[in-house]
């Protein structure tokens, strides 16, 4: 069969040409460290790389928003360890105050501690990240959650908002907490206020008022206890109307008073229309910076050579603010362990994301990363075979009849 020169050349052409595209394939490969140049090399793998490079980008995110999470829940768990400090301090000074011993001027002294550790509260409370976004504030971070008023008083400017962030696939975690939930809130389980209004005219000073029977119908109310003679009390709900709990019952001091599942006794000597209100925590006022402000001011109020009655307001003063603090100081408590419990819980989702991370990419590598001992025996393969082409090319040009003439 006779071979034209013409077909000869195309065969040898295309030969070498294909032996050059497969050369520089494994070229490209070498330089492009991957296997795959083109989704038509590996359609298969190419749509399963596109698929693990998403999962890898959003684990990035993931890793982000948890990073940022860490830095604002350890920043707030930081200001709860110092206000928690502080309610501590005013706890103990509180305890101090009620000493018999200490005169007006030494209650004066104590007055003036509380109103710093007051201030410093509030600083705290106005915490902020650093970058003038305020800890406490909910949404309205841009701006100090708690002002303070011309007369002293503390306003929450905040919202109960709460900034979500989404920390892995299908979680989302509040990265700050707002400052009414913190400062201005107490725990459901919170125990019982007592108070004396500020009309009460005898020396009546109320002790603990303690739980004895949470199964009583009546447990959860707000109660009043009032005494319409002086040797007379009873016990009535703080509801419109009243309802009576206990009737008008001969009064001794210091004997157990029992209604609604609670027990507290009163010493001293009440005046007719004397009234002790005993309340829920959340009905008599969840605000530290209240409760806190109206110890100082019964604090400054002299008290020596002023009577039983104004030293019973005193005790009674010191009580109830007592029990708030107290109140405030389990809710702080409370909110921190929620703040920890975040912390490790996006401790224990890092790890997991570094684990998928670490298997997403090990799966990447394996759908594209190049083999480079196997690339770089192709590659001198191939150059080899293409070498052999071309000499081979040449040798049979130079074939002709007139060769051997």
């Amino acid at each position: 069969m006779r071979i034209s020169t013409q077909s000869f050349y195309e065969q040898s052409q295309t030969a070498m040409g294909s032996q050059q595209s497969n050369l520089l394939r494994v070229q490209q490969q070498i330089g492009a460290m991957t296997k795959v140049l083109a989704p038509s090399d590996d359609p298969l793998g190419a749509t399963r790389a596109l698929a693990i490079s998403q999962s890898i980008a959003l684990n990035s995110q993931y890793s982000a928003s948890r990073s940022h999470a860490t830095q604002t829940l350890t920043l707030e768990e930081n200001a709860l360890q110092s206000v928690t400090t502080v309610l501590q301090n005013i706890k103990s000074q509180l305890i101090a105050a009620g000493n018999g011993t200490m005169t007006d001027a030494d209650r004066a002294t104590i007055a003036t501690t509380l109103q710093s550790s007051f201030d410093q509260l509030q600083g705290l409370a106005n915490s902020d990240d650093g970058n003038g976004q305020f800890l406490f504030a909910g949404f309205k971070s841009g701006s100090a959650p708690f002002v303070k008023q011309a007369n002293g008083s503390i306003v929450y400017a905040g919202d109960q908002g709460q900034r979500l962030m989404q920390v892995d696939v299908s979680r989302q975690m509040a990265g700050t907490d707002d400052g009414r939930s913190i400062f201005q809130t107490v725990q459901g389980g919170a125990g019982y206020v007592s108070a004396s209004p500020v009309g009460n005219v005898g020396s009546g000073v109320f002790s603990a008022t303690s739980v004895i029977d949470v199964t009583d119908p009546n447990y959860g109310q707000d109660f009043v206890i009032s005494f319409p003679t002086a040797t007379t009390y009873q016990v009535d709900t703080a509801t419109v109307p009243p309802v009576a709990i206990v009737p008008a019952t001969a009064y001794t001091a210091d004997s157990a008073i029992q209604f609604g599942g609670l027990q507290i006794s009163i010493s001293g000597s009440p005046a007719v229309g004397d009234k002790f209100n005993v309340f829920t925590a959340k009905n008599a006022g969840a605000n530290v910076f209240s409760a806190i402000s109206d110890v100082i001011t019964a604090l400054k109020t002299p008290v020596d050579n002023a009577g039983p009655a104004a030293q019973a307001k005193l005790l009674n003063a010191l009580s109830t603010g007592n029990r708030k603090i107290t109140n405030a100081h389990d809710n702080v408590l409370t909110v921190r362990a929620s703040v920890g419990s975040r912390l490790q819980e996006l401790e224990a989702l890092g790890s997991t994301g570094d684990s998928r991370n670490l298997s997403d990419k090990s799966y990447l590598s394996d759908l594209q990363d190049l083999d480079y001992a196997t690339a770089i025996a192709e590659f001198y393969q191939r150059q080899t075979a293409l070498q052999a082409s071309q000499q081979t090319f040449v040798r049979i040009q130079q074939i002709a009849l007139f060769n051997y003439l």
